[in-house]
């Protein structure tokens, strides 16, 4: 059948398939049963565009989210990673479906160990700091946590592995930036988390990336609550900025690479790479008993084990049925056969009829969706097809990025071949995109009726959201300040550089 479908899809014409979502609402926060057990691991959004920074051009940012809702006053512990797990981005650049390069991150604990002196005794702090810290002077802070990144070149399991390095110094070691537990105790975060943007070497790559990785003010932007009541969005089909950013006051954990693209397409004819993110955790756990065992109880050992799977914005969240959402967190794209009657056969449509019939919205009636295969099993002919057969996000690197400002949120569908799903800029307004494409956008009007109706979830994203550079996602939210809970007032929470307005162009 997946065979067949494909011969579909390679027929029909490029204008048909110029787009195709697999899905709508919500990206990948808390996407599946057992995910959610492990926030830690839990990827949330996965991007991947042609930097748009001034005098970076030939150059492709990744940016892989992990940490859903993450709360800005979420103290004393905050959001460390998970130091036990294996944290991935995987890049096709054969089109075979199958990784053949991979950048591996492991995270370790840095803990300075503060202590006061209390009656003569030296005591440990229950904070995470014990006065200001900046760029030049952290050591008040009483946690830390450093990483390493390998690279891997094959199999992600068994392939040749080599380890990035600081090109300024050559250490292999980076030292990742704290939360921003607040104003006082980063009195300058903005700068504090720059000083955290490092010069890379990459084994087999000609030219410099830069990386970061720390919280950033979550990306994501969605009316959510209202959309999983039932879809009870006020007006679905009016003002596209009219509704609430359920993320707005929200953070996530960044894993951002930007590299030269020639590193990521290994020198293949059209420049088009596939990507994805994924964590995993060891097999086996055993947890100590009682106090005795302190920190440490837990031994981890086994196999890495995949549980966290993130190509495509909102494949796991609506498209992929309930029961199969564990079994696509652990699966790999080169099998994504088992998921094909998700995709041509899609239930959301189905459920916006059921639930928004009496006012004449109609599900389309073309089967199998050929519109919507196109991008979440093939890639778009003639823009960034790769010639693999599953799903991921992909990126022609060849088409010329365009400057903030002149990025269109509708990507593709909005004449803007730069964007989702050529890749996925963090000013794409996939949610958009996707309610609009999965109900026939694209599609004729005898085999979609509802097709050309302007749905939307009502809370709007586009480029003015984000900086103009590397890494693009913008200062977290800090946990102690009054703006929180009063709202955006000026571009700033606090005194602190804070995410974009929740409305825009």
């Amino acid at each position: 059948m997946l065979k067949r479908i494909v011969g579909l899809v390679a027929g029909a014409g490029v204008a048909a398939l110029v787009l195709g979502g697999p899905g709508a609402f919500a990206s990948s926060h808390r996407e599946a049963p057992f995910i959610t057990s492990q926030p830690k691991v839990d990827g949330t959004d996965f991007y991947m565009f042609t930097s748009y920074e001034a005098q970076r051009q030939g150059f492709v940012t990744l940016v892989a989210n992990y940490q859903p809702f993450e709360e800005a006053f979420g103290g004393p512990n905050y959001y460390p990673m998970d130091h036990d797990a294996l944290y991935e981005i995987h890049i096709d650049n054969v089109g075979d479906a199958k990784e053949h390069l991979t950048f591996q991150f492991r995270f370790q604990e840095k803990s300075p160990g503060v202590a006061l002196m209390v009656g003569g005794k030296s005591v440990a702090v229950p904070f995470l700091a014990v006065g200001p810290i900046t760029a030049a002077d952290a050591s008040k802070a009483n946690y830390g946590e450093t990483y390493t990144v390998n690279v891997v070149r094959g199999d992600r399991r068994t392939g040749d592995s080599k380890a990035i390095t600081n090109a300024a110094d050559g250490k292999t070691v980076f030292d990742k930036p704290l939360d921003f537990v607040g104003t006082k105790t980063f009195p300058d975060y903005g700068a504090y988390a720059a000083a955290h943007t490092y010069d890379i070497n990459v084994p087999g790559c000609t030219g410099k990336g830069r990386m970061f990785v720390g919280q950033r003010k979550d990306p994501f932007v969605i009316n959510l609550g209202e959309t999983f009541d039932l879809v009870n969005i006020k007006n679905p089909l009016g003002d596209p900025a009219g509704a609430k950013d359920d993320l707005a006051d929200k953070n996530v954990t960044s894993l951002e690479l930007e590299l030269p693209a020639a590193c990521l397409t290994a020198g293949n004819a059209n420049g088009i790479i596939g990507g994805w993110t994924t964590a995993s955790l060891r097999q086996g756990r055993v947890l100590g008993y009682g106090p005795k065992f302190g920190k440490g109880a837990a031994i981890h050992g086994g196999a890495w084990t995949q549980v966290s799977r993130l190509g495509m914005p909102l494949t796991n969240e609506v498209v992929v049925g309930l029961k199969d959402k564990d079994k696509w967190n652990s699966s790999v794209p080169a099998d994504d056969a088992q998921f094909a009657d998700y995709v041509t056969n899609p239930t959301l449509p189905a459920v916006l009829e059921l639930l928004f019939g009496a006012a004449g919205v109609k599900a389309p009636t073309l089967f199998p969706r050929t519109d919507l295969v196109a991008v979440f099993l093939t890639g778009v002919p003639k823009l960034n097809a790769n010639g693999s057969t599953a799903e991921m996000l992909r990126l022609n690197t060849t088409t010329p990025p365009l400057a903030k400002g002149a990025q269109n949120n509708l990507g593709v569908i909005g004449g803007d071949v730069a964007g989702f799903p050529n890749g996925r800029r963090p000013g794409d307004d996939v949610v958009d995109i996707s309610l609009r494409v999965v109900m026939g956008k694209l599609l004729t009007a005898d085999q979609a009726p509802s097709g050309q109706l302007p749905f939307t979830d009502g809370a709007l994203v586009n480029d003015s959201f984000f900086d103009d550079k590397f890494p693009y996602l913008r200062t977290p939210v800090p946990g102690a300040s009054q703006a929180i809970r009063l709202g955006y007032t000026n571009g700033t929470y606090g005194g602190a550089a804070g995410p974009a307005p929740t409305s825009g162009k």
